[in-house]
């Protein structure tokens, strides 16, 4: 399968299935082209037929000569026998019995507070309710879900735990408890925790900042960009900003940092369609690592994104991906996480089929001990798998979220962003088509930009290596 675009100047051509990128010509780039419409998908790499040959001639003689046709088809034939272009799918194979393969849990979302001290007005938590009640996370529950990680994660040693909420900090003792408890577990058991954490600044101050510099892996920082923009989404219940109160925390946090990861992260919404002002409003605020997401919402919301808002958010990735380029080229540049993409294939042929792993390798935990496959799904009966006292006795949920790949999507099979996304977030499938197996669109659309994006910054940036 082939996937070509233009992009900032750059004529860009993807074989899907090797994950082969090529920056090229136009002439190649229309060769390829002519050859896809007739070759969609080659049996396995072969001598191009003089037939076919001759037809990509005849195609483009209006364009190019005979001579230059033939070098670039010399050059395509180059990257057939590499197996770089039109290679075959190699990965359906590891799909025909996904359901039997044997998982193990390898990390937990740990929802240490039901509570929050800010009122966003598009959180999925309902202010850290979840659909249910607040609470927060005794120790004995924590350190339950632990051993739980320990107990069901086999020869796994590298283990991830993310202290989530509402707000995390709201609950700040249990989790330091919960990081001692779990440094204490790891000799015994040859196991090495990678804690995280996920929290929105109100509480943070200086005992919080070192502890997490010492014990946390990496450290989300909530925010939604630019004063007007943060404070619309992001106010305290009476109202009140909370920009002004976060963003010198976030900035002496992050650069305490050091060389342990952080992200400010933020959330656009129809309220603020040039997000990208808001992305480099992050890194003229000093912030080297930025993430900021699109809102996923009832279409009903004033503030969700809709479909007719897709050529400005389109305009807005390709803005920043120039912008991107540009600052890397001159010397300030940044991280933005969408931007970030692994050309090596990589990781493992699993994760790239099933994503994220919620509902079998990662899980959500409540205050009071339920399962869930992810954060997304708390609160939601109908997903609820297990506590963490029996484990997981749902295994039909279980089971159903092992089949969750790209092969099983129908609108997947055929995307060349399928290996990228890996299918793509489960509940926002659920949440707009009530099946975990199809794609929320709307974000579909977007992450295959990114990813268009991605790949022509770094055939822009290799210019200069």
């Amino acid at each position: 399968m082939i996937h070509q675009y233009v992009n900032n100047g750059y004529y860009l051509v993807l074989d899907v299935n090797s994950g082969a990128v090529h920056s090229v010509d136009p002439l190649i780039y229309d060769a390829v082209q002519v050859l896809a419409e007739r070759v969609p998908d080659m049996e396995k790499p072969a001598p191009l037929p003089e037939e076919l040959c001759a037809q990509v001639k005849n195609a483009l003689s209006d364009r190019y000569s005979g001579q230059e046709i033939g070098e670039a088809l010399a050059d395509i034939q180059e990257l057939i026998d590499r197996e770089e272009l039109f290679t075959a799918d190699v990965y359906r194979e590891y799909v025909t019995d996904f359901k039997k393969r044997r998982t193990v849990v390898k990390a937990l979302c740990l929802h240490v507070a039901h509570d929050c001290n800010l009122a966003c007005r598009y959180c999925f938590a309902e202010e850290g309710e979840y659909h249910g009640r607040r609470a927060l996370m005794s120790f004995e529950v924590g350190k339950k879900a632990l051993d739980f990680l320990i107990a069901n994660s086999g020869a796994r040693r590298n283990l991830e735990v993310d202290f989530f909420g509402g707000e995390p900090l709201m609950n700040w003792e249990v989790v330091k408890q919960l990081v001692e408890y779990g440094r204490s577990q790891e000799e015994a058991h040859g196991k090495k925790f990678r804690f995280t954490l996920t929290t929105n600044g109100v509480l943070l101050n200086d005992e919080i900042m070192e502890f997490c510099n010492r014990e946390m892996s990496n450290v989300v920082l909530s925010l939604d960009g630019r004063r007007e923009v943060n404070d619309r989404m992001r106010p305290f219940r009476n109202g009140k900003g909370s920009y002004d109160l976060i963003v010198p925390k976030f900035q002496k946090f992050a650069k305490s940092r050091g060389t342990r990861d952080y992200f400010v992260r933020g959330t656009f919404t129809r309220g603020n369609l040039d997000f990208s002002e808001d992305v480099l409003h992050f890194a003229d605020l000093g912030f080297k690592k930025v993430s900021v997401e699109p809102v996923v919402a009832p279409p009903e919301e004033p503030y969700a994104i809709r479909e007719e808002d897709l050529p400005v958010i389109m305009e807005q990735y390709d803005r920043l991906a120039a912008e991107y380029v540009k600052r890397w080229k001159e010397g300030r540049g940044f991280t933005f996480f969408h931007f970030m993409i692994d050309l090596n294939q990589g990781p493992c042929v699993a994760k790239r089929l099933s994503g994220c792993g919620s509902g079998t390798e990662y899980l959500a935990v409540t205050p009071w001990g339920d399962l869930y496959p992810c954060h997304q799904f708390v609160g939601n009966e109908a997903f609820l798998l297990g506590n963490v006292d029996e484990g997981v006795t749902n295994t039909a949920v279980r089971d159903e979220f092992k089949l969750c790949n790209v092969y099983a999507k129908e609108k997947c099979r055929d995307c060349f962003a399928r290996f990228y996304c890996s299918g793509g977030c489960a509940a926002n499938s659920w949440n707009f088509h009530g099946s975990i197996t199809d794609a929320y669109d709307i974000g579909c659309e977007m992450q295959k930009k990114r990813i268009e994006c991605a790949i022509m910054i770094r055939a822009a940036l290799a210019e200069e290596a």
